[in-house]
Parts: C-alpha cells; structure tokens; sequence
C-alpha cells in the first residue's frame, strides 16, 4: 500500500538516539485508504524488525522524556504535595501502560504499523480523522510550548550575560525576549524544519538526551545541597480539593505521552509479541516515573508553593550548573522542534493528499512547494503564538489534555471496537455449530 512514511527504512531500529528513528515514531498516515488483505505482508518486507528488546526500552524511554519534566514539581504544588502527586502518578501509571498493551494488540489484530493506522482500521474513518487532526493540534501546540521554553530559559542566561536583573527597565532592545525568541527561531529552528528528510540531526538529538538526564541530576543534587538563597515557600502536605488534583493530570499526562509513538516502536522489534511488549513498556515507564519523581519531588520540596511552572526559572540567574542545564534545554528543544513539525507537516500532509484523491507518486516541485508552503505557515504561527502566550502553564493544560486523549480515549475505543468485532465473529460460528446440531 502506497504511504508517505517519514524514515521508513526499519533497519536502523536500535539502540540509538538517532532523530530520525525518533522521527519514525509518527510516520505519515497512508493515504491509499483500501484496507490490506489478510495475506499481506507488513510493509517493510519481512513480519519482523530488528529491534532488540533492551533497545524498544530504550526507545520508548527516548520517547516518554523530555522537557515536559520542567513542569513536574509545579504539577506535585497543583495536586497537593508529594503524597498526593505520588499517588496521582502511581494510579494513572496503570492506565498509560494500559493503554500501550492494548494498541500493541490492535496493531497486532489489525495489521497496522502507526497509532493512526490503528484508530482507522479498529474505529473507522471518523474516529481516524479526529485521530489524525489531534495528531496535528498536538504537535502544533507542543512547537510553540517549545518556543516559549526557548525564551524562558534565555531571558535567564540574557540577564547573566548583561549582569543586571530580569525584567529591569531601560534594557537593549536586542535583550528583548520577543527579539530573541524570533532571531533563533529563524536563525535555527526554521532551517531545520524545511528539508524534507532529519536524519542529519542525530548528534544534536544525542545531546538533548544527555542534557534532559543532566536537568534531572541538577535539580536532584541542587535539592539535596542547596544554596543558601534558595529558601523554600510553603510546602503543601494535601490537596487543597479533587479538583486540584486533576488539575495536574494535564502535565502528568503530557509528560508520560508516547502512546502515539509506540505503534511503530513495537513492529519494530524482533519479536513482536503483546506479552513481552507488556514487559518493555512496564520497564520503559518505570524508568520514566523514576526520572520524573526525582524531579519533580526534589524540584517542589526544592521551592514549596512558590515552584514556577517551568522549574528552571525557579534557580538564581547566576548559578552555573543551573545556566548548563538551560542551554542543554534550549539544544533539546531546538532539535526536537523541526522533529515534532516534521510529524505534524506528515499527518497534515496526509489528509490533504486524501482529501485530493492525489497520488503520493507526484512530481518533486509540487511536493517541495507544498512542503515549504506548510512549514512557514506552521512556523510563523507557532512563533506569534509563542511571543503573545509568555505562560507555558497554559499550553501544557492544552496539550496534556490532547494527550490524555492519546493515552485514555483511542486506546479505550480501539479495545471496545476489537472486543465487538471478536464478539460478531462468534456469533455466526455460534449459530453455524446450533444448526449443525439441530
């Protein structure tokens, strides 16, 4: 079957950090919408990858983690303390691993290779548009929460390198933080988001991974030894109501997100089998839940009440350690930019050459504009977004609400619609076996 796939050569899975493996993980939706017969081979060629079970841990951790740990202890202040955030994780941990079992077995059933593909061939074509169109919302709203981390973290680098306080009037204008977010935006991101393939930022996205573990270590060790400016608020011992505990399901939800990633990741591997995908998943997020509650208890025992949204903010402008951490978040982020477009410019892609009837087989200059078109539209609006929203609070609410969609509902409609089909098929066989005994 005809697909627009991004990096579809399944012979590099691994154990790497490689981007465009990372990029894999959202392949484009297939535009050819007739299903597969029952005798095709997967594409690819062979049924199985060459992912070993160790490297589908690695991945998915790969995936799970990212800058959303920024946002971890103010998640524990919002749902009440350590006791309540603990527990908040622990219970919706069952369900995020949950949720990756049953897309593993509908993939399996349906003979589908991405979350997408998925949530069509199980829950048919309106439930795979809306799919496809929270794809698209979701990684648009995750570029411009990374624009923001952008200028959050150099506004504090800025005001070392100026040696005068953030904020403070009558600074440059070229300290502005509009300014600054739009000259490294179009001096960076922008580039990198208009080739058609990314593969070339494989050791840029090596370091993003060391830098999310180094933030982690930081803000753990910073915890442990703080400084004596660093004098904690009011620290929470209990939910101030329900509701406020659900008010940190968004950043739990996106931080734990790779349920859309996990589809490929498990056709990956050399033995794609439900129960031992049960066994990668358990081990990939109880390594994320580790790195997360490090964080983000260190972070909010760290600060108490007071913890910003984005923890980093919370640290003097001066401290070093603090300073290395913000320009590991900022390389992270602007490498996993154009890979998060990139995901987003298929999905989008994907529907309109299936709104158009088009073949993928089209000359290289209709591609090219279309693709160069698409990415500066995304561009400039995630960045007009990004410099008129400065809360990153905000757009996490949004985008963790889209990802608990990812994570609760199409699983949870997938599973329904699989278990009616096995239900209809035993039907028939039921009542062919009464009239044989009639």
């Amino acid at each position: 079957m005809a697909q627009v796939s991004i990096n579809s050569d399944l012979g590099e899975w691994g154990l790497s950090t490689d981007s465009g493996e990372r990029a894999r993980l959202l392949q484009s939706p297939s535009v050819d919408i007739a299903p597969k017969s029952e005798g095709e081979a997967p594409p690819g060629g062979l049924g199985r990858g060459t992912t070993s079970t160790l490297g589908a841990i690695f991945i998915v951790v790969n995936a799970c983690l990212g800058a959303g740990l920024l946002n971890f202890p103010a998640a524990f202040s919002t749902a009440g303390g350590v006791a309540a955030g603990i527990t908040l994780q622990m219970a919706m941990l069952v369900f995020i691993i949950s949720g990756l079992v049953i897309l593993a077995y509908c993939s399996q059933a349906s003979n589908e290779r991405t979350y997408q593909e998925v949530v069509w061939a199980v829950c048919g074509k309106l439930t795979g548009v809306l799919c496809e169109v929270a794809i698209a919302t979701y990684t648009f709203g995750t570029c411009i929460a990374f624009l923001i981390i952008i200028g959050d973290q150099q506004d504090k680098i800025i005001a070392v390198m100026a040696k005068e306080p953030e904020g403070a009037g009558g600074s440059p204008w070229y300290t502005d933080r509009k300014f600054t977010i739009s000259l490294t935006a179009f001096l960076f991101i922008l580039p990198l988001s208009i080739p058609r393939e990314i593969g070339f930022q494989k050791y840029a996205s090596f370091l993003s991974v060391v830098g999310t573990w180094y933030v982690t270590a930081i803000i753990i060790i910073k915890y442990i030894w703080p400084d004596k400016e660093m004098t904690p608020a009011d620290i929470l011992n209990r939910p101030a109501s329900w509701i406020a505990v659900f008010n940190a399901m968004p950043t739990i939800c996106f931080g734990f997100q790779c349920h859309v990633s996990s589809v490929p990741v498990f056709n990956s591997m050399q033995q794609p089998e439900v129960k031992t995908w049960g066994g990668v998943v358990t081990a990939a997020m109880v390594i994320a839940l580790a790195v997360y509650m490090g964080t983000g208890i260190c972070g909010f025992l760290t600060f108490g009440a007071a913890v910003d949204p984005d923890v980093l903010l919370s640290y003097p402008s001066e401290d070093m350690a603090v300073a290395v951490a913000r320009a590991f978040i900022i390389l992270s982020v602007l490498t996993s930019y154009p890979i998060l477009h990139f995901c987003g410019r298929a999905v989008v892609e994907g529907l309109w050459l299936r709104y158009q009837g088009m073949p993928v087989e089209e000359d290289v200059g209709r591609e090219r504009r279309r693709r160069v078109l698409q990415t500066l539209v995304w561009f400039l609006l995630t960045l007009l977004l990004a410099l008129f929203i400065p809360d990153i609070g905000k757009v996490i609410s949004v985008i963790g609400g889209l990802a608990a969609c990812f994570i609760f509902v199409f699983p949870g409609l997938c599973l329904i619609q699989a278990k009616l089909s096995e239900m209809e098929e035993v039907k028939p066989a039921s009542r062919f076996l009464l009239v044989i005994n009639y």
